[in-house]
């Protein structure tokens, strides 16, 4: 007699089926956009309760067009008389390992080791597009790196790279009024009209450009003036201009091409 085994199979199928809903619930919290939108989350927080609504003005998630027809998406702008702050989030664990100058930064956690672009020039292309809608000079936007998780730099970091705690304070520091009253209004103007639609679509969208530029090998360092390499972003260290970054051939010190930010 041929035993029917199909009840058997299907009582220990349905018997699983209930972790089915955890299963997902746990790949969706362990997923980069989950992540990612966390750590959003942590600064729009953070900024609306350290800093003064009256004073810094809170734009989140902005998407405009960029010169090559691409897009460009910004996690948060904060439009203030002290100039304009363009920020990129960061949710990561472990230790990071970077400098305003290298291209790729790594994030090591236990035995681990992933690399990812230097946030400093990710930003960069933020600060371009943000510059042509405004027509403002590039000196008054202020590029700030936060890193919201659990994560210990190993190495000196540029004054912009800053843990979520250290957040509101790097803003409060620069303390030099810029733009009148009437300025910041037109800026945040500006900004709401020359963005798009915050949707779903845009931001797939969105990604589809960056899938594509990377397949294509899109690079967004200038060349350098002197021997064509890509450039990285550096530091001033030294002199009346200690702080302000500016594009350095990678090369250096057998090339010493440099080029301004900007410029």
């Amino acid at each position: 007699m041929q035993l029917d085994l199909t009840p058997a199979i299907v009582q220990v199928f349905m018997s699983f089926l209930w972790l089915l809903p955890l299963f997902l619930l746990i790949a969706f919290f362990k997923s980069a956009n989950f992540k990612g939108a966390l750590g959003e989350w942590a600064v729009n927080n953070k900024s609306t309760l350290a800093l003064d609504k009256s004073h810094y003005h809170l734009i989140k998630d902005v998407t405009l067009l960029t010169e090559d027809g691409g897009t460009t998406q910004i996690d948060h702008i904060i439009v203030s008389r002290y100039g304009i702050f363009v920020v990129e989030t960061k949710n990561m664990q472990g230790w990071i390992f970077g400098s305003g100058y290298q291209s790729t930064w790594t994030q090591q956690i236990y035995k681990q080791s992933f690399k990812f672009q230097n946030p400093l020039h990710q930003n960069y292309k933020h600060l371009k597009t943000l510059q042509a809608c405004l027509d403002v000079e590039l000196k008054y936007l202020h590029p700030v790196i936060v890193f919201t998780g659990d994560c210990t730099f190993k190495t000196e970091m540029p004054a912009n790279v800053v843990h979520l705690w250290e957040y509101d304070s790097y803003i409060k520091s620069k303390t030099d009024v810029v733009f009148s009253e009437d300025q910041v209004w037109e800026y945040i103007a500006l900004i709401e009209a020359n963005r798009l639609e915050p949707s779903f679509a845009t931001r797939q969208a969105h990604i589809q450009h960056l899938k594509n530029a990377t397949l294509q090998g899109s690079t967004e360092q200038p060349a350098c003036p002197k021997c064509g390499s890509p450039m990285v972003m550096r530091e001033t260290r030294n002199g009346p201009n200690v702080g302000k970054m500016f594009w350095g051939c990678p090369r250096f010190p057998a090339c010493r091409g440099v080029r301004k930010m900007g410029g």
